[in-house]
Formats: structure tokens, sequence, C-alpha cells
């Protein structure tokens, strides 16, 4: 049943960290939303000094306990967590908003959906980057079919991620809690690929670890290719070894039609547009990317999150990713980190 304008939808948000923070705000600034708990591990004292002063718990099933008004566990800890901590929410029969990626593998996400299913609840993702203005106009010349057939998508993904980011101790780098580059830097981009293209193929590719032998326990490079099942040909470029600042996140697309490239650092700008018969409209600006001091990361986008969950759960809209397709991206990268465990990555 659809809940009414008037009833506001009660979050948690769990995990304290930079995106957990910024959720924690967004449903703050939500006018039909409540932040009603947080919880993180590390103990409040250690923590940013703003945090939202709500009921703060160590532990998630504690939390669940203590605050049953919970409506929506947001999940924003390290990566190996998001798919237990999720069967953990879902237990309970709470909805979940799982930060990207849903999980590490195909297997773990199809023990959340399956979990969902069985408890009438909703899995959120977070791929924020689809409401970028650049990523919404595409997809409407893709669905319209402007650019006609398909023939080359080229991914660029090349970033700086150095000893400013990955701290010793930490999560970040660890094949258990962060996954891989493709999980943790460029399944926002892969996401869009996917959303725009469908799913691939024939999966082909290169892996090195050029500047983080002494940082992370996986690779920081790759060139990958492959086949659309849908027709064309696709290629993927990622490094994270770039020096001092990122470089850029770009998509090339060569249809029969027409080409276009969005660029920028986090795919921000329409760089070329040359379609048949096609003007190409002022887009809106794009918010900026989230800011980490010494790096940036993708759009900052989690407004249109809460937004989105609030108006699924009162019946106003469908979400925007949905459980399925976090599994889809999910399944891509563990495809291609197949081929590179093949390899010996030097």
């Amino acid at each position: 049943m659809a809940m009414t304008p008037e009833q506001k939808v009660k979050f948690a948000v769990v995990g304290c960290g930079h995106i957990g923070r910024r959720h924690a705000e967004m449903v703050r600034r939500h006018p039909e939303a409540e932040l009603v708990a947080i919880c993180d591990v590390r103990p409040r004292e250690r923590l940013d000094p703003d945090l939202p002063d709500v009921p703060f718990f160590a532990d998630l099933q504690e939390m669940l306990i203590a605050v049953p008004e919970i409506e929506v566990v947001t999940i924003c800890t390290p990566n190996g967590l998001h798919a237990p901590q999720s069967l953990v929410a879902l237990a309970q029969r709470k909805h979940v908003v799982c930060e990207k990626p849903m999980a590490l593998t195909k297997a773990s996400c199809e023990q959340v959906i399956s979990k969902a299913m069985q408890v009438h609840r909703t899995v959120f993702g977070v791929m924020q980057n689809r409401y970028s203005p650049p990523s919404q106009w595409i997809k409407g010349v893709v669905e319209q079919g402007l650019l006609g057939d398909i023939r080359i998508v080229q991914l660029n993904c090349f970033w700086n991620r150095d000893a400013r980011y990955y701290k010793p101790g930490g999560w970040k780098g660890t094949k258990d809690l962060d996954g891989g580059t493709l999980f943790t830097q460029f399944s926002h981009f892969i996401d869009i690929m996917y959303w725009l293209f469908g799913d691939i193929t024939d999966i082909q590719g290169k892996f090195a670890d050029f500047a983080h032998q002494d940082l992370t326990e996986f690779e920081d490079s790759g060139s990958v290719n492959f086949r659309f099942v849908n027709g064309g040909l696709g290629t993927l470029n990622y490094s994270t070894a770039v020096w001092d600042r990122n470089l850029e996140s770009s998509m090339t697309i060569i249809g029969s039609r027409g080409s276009v490239k969005i660029g920028g650092q986090y795919m921000e700008q329409v760089e070329h547009c040359h379609i048949a018969d096609y003007t190409m409209p002022e887009l809106a600006p794009t918010n900026p990317a989230n800011d980490y001091g010494v790096y940036k990361g993708s759009a900052n986008n989690h407004g249109f999150i809460i937004d989105n969950v609030v108006d699924t759960l009162k019946g106003r809209n469908i979400m925007t990713t949905n459980a399925l397709e976090g599994m889809k991206v999910v399944e891509i990268i563990e495809r291609i980190y197949r081929k590179r465990d093949e390899q010996l990555v030097r």
C-alpha cells in the first residue's frame, strides 16, 4: 500500500563516512523523509562531530531492534559488507538503499534479490550518475534511435588514486572489502554503459599494476574489449595510476547516423555531438563532483536518490536503479575480472 503524502519515510544510515554523511544530510533535507538512526562500528567520538543528533548504534541488528519504526536502511559501508548487511535489513522487513556496488559477486546479489522478494521489500541501487544532464540526454538519444545502429562504444576512465587515498589499515585496496578498481572507482560508468547498450559478451583484456603494488591487493589498470549482445563493439580502458589528479571519464559512441563524446572528469560534459538532422539542445548544468579533498569522485546527485526512494515508496514513481540492474553491473565486472585472474598481473 502506498504511503500518504503526510507520512514521512523513516531512514537509518549504516556507515558514517563521507558518503554516509551525504545520504544522512539528503534525508534530513527532504520534506517527506526523516532520519531516525545512524550506525557505525567506530565510536561516535571518532567520527565527524557534526553527525546528526539521532540515536547512534555500533551494531546494525541492535539498531533495527531498538528502533523498529525504521522503514529504509541505507547501506554506505565498505563494498564487501553491502550484501550481508542488506540481508540483515531485509530479514527485519526493511527496504534497502545500497551504495554501489550492490555486492562483490553475482551470487551474493542473487541472495539479496531472493530475500527481498521473499519479504516483499525493495532494494534500491545507488547509481547517481544516471541523473546527470548528459546521462539523461544520451539515454533519450539512444532510446529514440537517433544514432542509428551502434557500431563502437569506447569508455575511458583515467583517475588518480594514490597513497593519499589508500590509508594503511583501511579497507580501501583490500580484495575482500574493496573488491577492485572497477567496483569502487568505475562501476558508475560501467552502469551507464549497460543502461544505454545492454549486456556484453566475448570479453578479452590486458591488465597491469603500474603504481599500486604496495597500496592495493589488485591491479590498477586494464584495457578490455568486447561485443555488445545487441550489436556493436566496445572497449573499456581504465586506470587509477594517473599522476596527481583525475584526467577523465569519457564515453565515445559511434553510430550509423552520428557520433557523440561525453567527457570531463566524471562524464559531466558533452564534448562532441554530430547527429544527422539533429540540433544539440542546451543542457542544465551538472552538479559538481563529490569532493574528497585531494581527489574527486562522481557527481554529487545523492539528493535525487532520496527523492526517488520517497517517490517510489509513495507510489509516485518507479525505481531509477533496481536490484537486477545492480546485479548486472556486478556480473559484468565479475566476468571482466575473470579474464584478469587468468593472467599474471605485474
